[in-house]
C-alpha cells in the first residue's frame, strides 16, 4: 500500500498542495531499503555521470547537505543509524547496510565519493541541490537523481528553476510565481512538502529518457481485463530544506509506487481517481503520459465502482 493518496477531491487541480514539513525530511521504508539502495549502486556503476552530476563549487553545498541530514536521520530513526560527532571528526553507523564510515567533515578525501553520492547512497530519496535563494534562477547545480520520472540531469543541470519546469503544462502561467516565491522565502529549519503524481504502464523506478521505448512497449500489453494489475499510481513525496549556511535548497524526492489494483480499494477511491483523470486537460494527461491508456483505465475504475470490485467480469 501507498504511504500517501494524492487526491484531497474527486477534481483535477493545478496546485502546488505545499504543506510544513513536521517530521522526518527522510522516509525509511525497511522492506524496500536494501533493494532501492542496491538499484542505486546498479546505476551508479553502470552509467555514473547519467545519475550524479555536480558542478565546480559545490562542495560546500554537498556537505552542508550531509552536515543537516545525517543528524536529522539519526534522530528520527535510532534504531537503523547512529551518529558519533567529535569536532569534525563523524562516524556513521548505518545498521540497515552494515556499514561505519568515518570521514572529517568538509574534507573531500575523507569519503569514498563525492559528498552528496556518498549521501544519495544512504537514503532512498533522490538528492537535488539548488544554489542560494540570493542567486537568480535558483539554478539546480548537483544531484543523484536515480529514480525520476522522464528527466535527467543531463537535460536540466545548470538550468534555472522555472527552466526545468518548462515542460510542465500550465505552469509557468499557475505555479511559476508561486513556486519562486516559495524558494525565495523558504527558511532553515523550515521545511515544507508535497506530493506529486502519475499514472506509468510498468514498474521501472529509474525512468530517464533513455528508457521511454520501454514505456512505448508496455501499452501494447495493457487491456480492460489486466491494466489494474500492470499500471503503477506513482507518487513522489517532495520535501524542500532551506541550507542554513549556504543558502542553497535541498531537494528530496522519495518515490513510491503501487499496481493500481492494490491501490484503488473503495468505490470511494475508484471514483476519486476515475474523475480526477476525466477533469485533467489532455495536455496534462499527455504530459504525465497517462493519454495511451486512458480510456481503458476509465473502464477499469467505472467498473470498480459500480460493483465495488477489483475483480471484473
Amino acid at each position: 500500500m501507498l504511504p500517501y493518496f494524492p487526491f484531497k477531491d474527486d477534481t483535477f487541480k493545478m496546485t502546488l498542495g505545499i504543506q510544513a514539513l513536521r517530521g522526518s525530511l527522510i522516509e525509511i521504508e525497511e522492506a524496500s531499503y536494501l533493494g532501492k539502495i542496491k538499484l542505486k549502486d546498479e546505476l551508479l556503476n553502470d552509467a555514473y555521470e547519467h545519475y550524479f552530476q555536480a558542478m565546480p563549487e559545490t562542495e560546500s553545498l554537498q556537505w552542508e547537505a550531509i552536515e543537516m541530514l545525517l543528524p536529522h536521520m539519526a534522530h528520527h530513526y535510532p534504531h537503523y543509524f547512529t551518529l558519533t560527532i567529535n569536532g569534525t571528526d563523524w562516524t556513521w553507523r548505518n545498521a540497515l547496510l552494515g556499514q561505519e564510515t568515518r570521514f572529517v567533515l568538509g574534507e573531500q578525501q575523507s569519503l569514498p565519493l563525492p559528498p552528496l553520492d556518498w549521501l544519495g547512497r544512504q537514503v532512498q530519496e533522490d538528492l537535488l541541490l539548488l544554489k542560494s535563494t540570493k542567486t537568480e534562477g535558483m539554478p539546480l547545480v548537483a544531484g543523484q537523481l536515480c529514480f525520476p520520472n522522464a528527466w535527467c540531469l543531463a537535460d536540466t543541470l545548470s538550468h534555472s528553476f522555472l527552466d526545468i519546469h518548462h515542460a510542465v503544462p500550465q505552469f509557468e502561467e499557475h505555479l511559476g510565481q508561486s513556486s519562486m516565491l516559495l524558494l525565495e522565502r523558504l527558511k532553515a529549519g523550515r521545511p515544507v512538502w508535497r506530493v506529486n503524481w502519475a499514472i506509468k504502464s510498468l514498474s521501472r523506478l529509474n525512468l530517464t529518457p533513455r528508457f521511454f521505448h520501454e514505456v512505448e512497449r508496455s501499452y501494447q500489453k495493457l487491456t480492460k481485463e489486466n491494466i489494474g494489475a500492470h499500471c503503477f499510481l506513482r507518487i513522489e513525496r517532495q520535501a524542500l530544506s532551506c541550507l542554513p549556511k549556504t543558502h542553497g535548497i535541498l531537494f528530496t524526492i522519495h518515490t513510491y509506487q503501487d499496481a493500481i489494483e492494490h491501490v484503488i480499494q473503495s468505490s470511494e477511491d475508484a471514483h476519486c481517481l476515475a474523475n480526477v483523470i476525466r477533469t485533467t486537460p489532455k495536455e496534462m494527461l499527455a504530459y504525465k503520459g497517462i493519454t495511451p491508456f486512458g480510456d481503458m483505465l476509465l473502464h477499469y475504475l467505472e467498473a470498480f465502482d459500480h460493483r465495488g470490485s477489483n475483480t471484473l467480469q
